[in-house]
Order: C-alpha cells, then sequence, then structure tokens
C-alpha cells in the first residue's frame, strides 16, 4: 500500500509544468508547543533571506509552505511530507528541527522527486540515508569534538558525559568521549536521560558522587537546556567548582537573559553566535531582528534556515525552476560561500556543511545583555561523526 502511494506521490510530483511558475517548498518545524521558538527562528531565517533577496527566482515566483511539528514525531513528520508533496506539491523540503523527524521522510525522497534540506537535525547519520540530503546547520560530532581538547586543555582529567538519549545525544557522547580520551582524559561515567527528562535534581547527585572534575552536557535547545544549566547552578555544581562543558545548545542566546549571571564564565564550541563580527552577520541580524520582531528571541536555527534558502535559491538556479532532485543536489555539491557564520562550503562526497567552530564564553556585555563571546576559532571543520556512522 506505502510503495503503492509513493508511486502515486511521485507521478502527480512528476506530472507538473516543466517550469513551474511558483516554486513551492515545504518547511516541516516546531512552531507551536514547547520549541515553537526554534521554528519561529526557523520563519526568521527564511523570511531575513527572502527580505533581502526577493521571492524569485529568475521567473519563477518562491512560495514557503508550513507545517507544524511540536515536539519529535517521526510519524507526524512523514505524514505531513506527503501531503506536502502530493497535495501541495512541493519541488523542496526543508526544515526539521528533530532527527528522528528527518530520518522518518529521508525513504520518500527519491519517489517524491524532492531534495531536502535540512535546517537543525544534527545526527551525522541523516545525509547517509538519501543521496537527496543536504545539510546547512550542523552536527553534533561538528560541535562537541574541539569541547573536549578545551576540557583538556582546562587542566581538567576526569569528566562525567550527560546527554538525551536519542540520535544526536548519543552522537555528542561519543564525539566528546572520543578527544577527551585521545586528549589522555578520562570520562568516568556516561549518563543517557529519557528526551522527556525535566528534572534534574537526581542527576546533579550523580555528577556530585561521580568525583568528575567536569560535566559534559548535550540536550535539545529549548525549556530543557535551560532547566538543566539551571540545575547546574542551583544544586551547587558550580560552586564545587565542577567546570562546565557543551556544545551551544546549552546556551542558545534566547536563553541567556532567563540564565542571567548563572550563565556567565560557560564555556561552549558552535557554528555560530549571534554576536558574531563580520560585516554580513551584522546586516544578517539586522533583517532576521526584524522579521523575528524581538532580537532577544534570535538563536542559532535562524541562520541554518537564512543558509538553507541560500541552497535551495541555488538549487532552483540550476535546474531552471525544474522538479529535477538530483540535479538540484548535484548542483551544489562543493558551493561556497560566506556566510553570517563566517566560510561555509557544502562537502561534495557528504553533502554536509564544512565550516569553523568557534570557542564562546558567556560574558555580559557592554549593554548589559548577556552573549556568547567568540574567543577561540576551530577552522574548516568537516564532520567527524561520517566515519562513525557508516
Amino acid at each position: 500500500m506505502r510503495k503503492l502511494f509513493l508511486a502515486a506521490a511521485a507521478a502527480i510530483v512528476m506530472g507538473t509544468s516543466a517550469y513551474a511558475d511558483t516554486i513551492k517548498v515545504g518547511v516541516i518545524g516546531p512552531f507551536s508547543g514547547p520549541f515553537a521558538l526554534q521554528g519561529k527562528n526557523f520563519k526568521a531565517g527564511i523570511d531575513a533571506y527572502m527580505a533581502v533577496n526577493g521571492n524569485k527566482v529568475g521567473s519563477d515566483t518562491v512560495e514557503i509552505v508550513y507545517r507544524d511539528v511540536p515536539q519529535a514525531d517521526p510519524a507526524q513528520s512523514k505524514a505531513l511530507a506527503q501531503e506536502l508533496i502530493v497535495k501541495e506539491k512541493v519541488q523542496y523540503l526543508a526544515g526539521f528541527y528533530f532527527t528522528p523527524d528527518a530520518m522518518a521522510v529521508t525513504p520518500i525522497l527519491k519517489q517524491g522527486n524532492v531534495p531536502m534540506v535540512i535546517m537543525n537535525a544534527a545526527t551525522s547519520a541523516i545525509v547517509t540515508k538519501s543521496p537527496l540530503v543536504v545539510r546547512t546547520s550542523f552536527t553534533t560530532w561538528q560541535t562537541s569534538t574541539p569541547i573536549a581538547k578545551v576540557a583538556f586543555d582546562a587542566g581538567v582529567k576526569k569528566v562525567i558525559s550527560v546527554v538525551s538519549d536519542y540520535g544526536p545525544g548519543i552522537d555528542a557522547e561519543n564525539a566528546f568521549k572520543a578527544g577527551f580520551e585521545k586528549a589522555g582524559g578520562q570520562v568516568v561515567e556516561a549518563i543517557r536521560m529519557p528526551l522527556a527528562t525535566n528534572d534534574f535534581s537526581p542527576i546533579m547527585q550523580r555528577i556530585k558522587d561521580s568525583g568528575a572534575e567536569g560535566v559534559f552536557a548535550f540536550l535539545p535547545s529549548g525549556p530543557t537546556t535551560l532547566g538543566f544549566v539551571k540545575a547546574y547552578n542551583e544544586n551547587g555544581l558550580k560552586a564545587a567548582g565542577i567546570k562546565f562543558f557543551a556544545p551551544g545548545d546549552l546556551t542558545q542566546e534566547s536563553d541567556l537573559p532567563a540564565l542571567g549571571d548563572a550563565a556567565l564564565g560557560i564555556q561552549t564550541t558552535f557554528h555560530y553566535a549571534v554576536s558574531h563580527d563580520s560585516p554580513e552577520n551584522k546586516a544578517f541580524v539586522e533583517a532576521a531582528a526584524k522579521a523575528i520582531g524581538n532580537k532577544a528571541e534570535l538563536s542559532f536555527p535562524s541562520v541554518s534556515a537564512y543558509d538553507g534558502m541560500y541552497v535551495i535559491y541555488k538549487m532552483i538556479e540550476a535546474t531552471g525552476g525544474k522538479q529535477d532532485a538530483e540535479k538540484a543536489v548535484d548542483a551544489v555539491k562543493g558551493l561556497a560561500w560566506v556566510s553570517p557564520r563566517g566560510p561555509v562550503s557544502i562537502d561534495p562526497e557528504s553533502r554536509h556543511i564544512t565550516q569553523n567552530i568557534y570557542l564562546r564564553e558567556v560574558v555580559k556585555a557592554d549593554d548589559g545583555t548577556y552573549i556568547n563571546k567568540e574567543i577561540q576559532t576551530f577552522e574548516k571543520q568537516g564532520d567527524p561523526g561520517l566515519a562513525a556512522a557508516k
């Protein structure tokens, strides 16, 4: 039955005119519920790109069709993707905040003749599931590997790892462990928490009892990361001198006002900070802040969405508006440009983004706001997790 449905989807899509007047891009993400701010950042990045570059590629008009998945729900994501392909006749799929949602959609890309541009989902393996997947975000291997060296160089020799128990969390755990042990450190314990965990006090006690000098943590950005960082402070770990290391999901800018002084000094490694000092980023932040309505709500999904639209526009340009997923993806392999985050490129083999990863520290800016200040650059980082994903 499923094969028949997919064949019908492909037939409907392929039956569209070769040169469409309107090219639809289906964007799936969390636009309501606990992670709604992340979806709002998707939309801000997309709106900013189209405000700066217009809504036309050649003679074709680009239209965005949004679908809401409030939290990780693979079955719902797949159903919505099928609806977008069959009923809305989208030529491109994009968005995908959660890895399970992206994974669920990869099997239908070929039949639907539709490329997928990942604007967040961070498990390395996603790009291996279909040759029609391109990533403009990051992976947790990519952002978690550098922080392992930072921790060891800071004099920390024993660390406890605490991650959410799903694809990106496991990737983060493995990435940090590989990098930290290679440097000469020891991961004394590795804790995996259910995604729905919101009471972190028992976890904090285990961290205290482990004898570790530092904690490495990964959780999906949103209410969970805010709760975890608060618990780290409120349960006395910071006061006890247990150092905190994480990829930048843990200190997204939109959470910093709520964390306040409790976040000061936390070091993370990530691909983007809203405070990144470049003319491209200043222009982007101005446009994205206008799109989102409140600059304080801007965080990293916005820049991945902005760059995702750049890639989609290049795909449309290369195909002349014709629906040809394979040609569209081939056209952006090796594509290089200067993003608001810095120089980036699409690796021609993996279709994953190569980019700088920055060591950042939470500080208070001159205007009294809290920012992630970039203090070190790890240049041209690929994805170390791809070897592990094969």
